[in-house]
């Protein structure tokens, strides 16, 4: 089975007769035998799953890595982080999905409306099942805990991913950015209810 290690920036893929899905031009170097071509999006296919990706501005981009051999992927030198899945799910925001190994399904779910400050869908990916999921980040990430009666609340801009049984709301008030004059519109956080694990990156985007 394919194993994805991560190495700082770069994330190593080995295949072993198998496929990887990576995020569209992310292969740096490859050794042995693979084959790269086009997956299209994530997320499914079929009418529905497309008109869903259009809805939620959804750029999320794949190939399929298949064969024998060692492929080392990355994205704008960005930071890597592999997460193992055992039949849990996994929420990330697209931009940040660098690849997952097969026996993951992608699912875009659409947020809510970002346009409050950027004018851009908040659009995430559900990524279950069992296997590896690569994400990339600004900085080295950190696994922020939620428990009940603990709400946590995070800069749209530094979210990551989270995983566990959460309820992600948006908070419109005061927000970092308009403290030091970046703010645009209306400020707005994301706030996060229930049990599970938040993924904060530590430079906003």
């Amino acid at each position: 089975m394919a194993q994805l290690i991560a190495d700082k920036r770069v994330l190593r893929a080995d295949l072993h007769g198998d496929r990887i899905r990576a995020a569209s031009g992310s292969m740096v170097a490859f050794e042995g035998d693979i084959e790269f071509k086009n997956a299209g999006m994530g997320g499914g296919g079929g009418m529905r799953a497309a008109l869903k990706r259009a809805v939620a501005g959804e750029s999320l981009s794949l190939m399929d890595c298949t064969g024998s051999g060692r492929a080392y992927l990355a994205k704008d030198a960005m930071d890597v982080l592999v997460v193992d899945l055992g039949g849990d799910t996994l929420t990330a925001e697209s931009e940040h999905i660098l690849a997952h190994t097969d026996g993951l399904r992608l699912d875009v779910q659409f947020a809510g409306l970002r346009g409050m400050t950027s004018g851009q869908g908040l659009a995430t990916t559900t990524v279950t099942g069992s296997g590896q999921v690569a994400l990339v980040s600004k900085g080295p990430v950190m696994a922020l805990e939620v428990a009940p009666g603990q709400d946590l609340t995070v800069d749209p801009d530094a979210y990551v991913g989270s995983r566990g049984q959460l309820q992600m709301n948006l908070v419109s008030g005061v927000s970092w950015k308009a403290l030091v004059g970046e703010g645009s519109g209306e400020p707005f956080s994301l706030r996060f209810s229930g049990h599970g694990l938040v993924l904060v990156q530590s430079s906003e985007g």
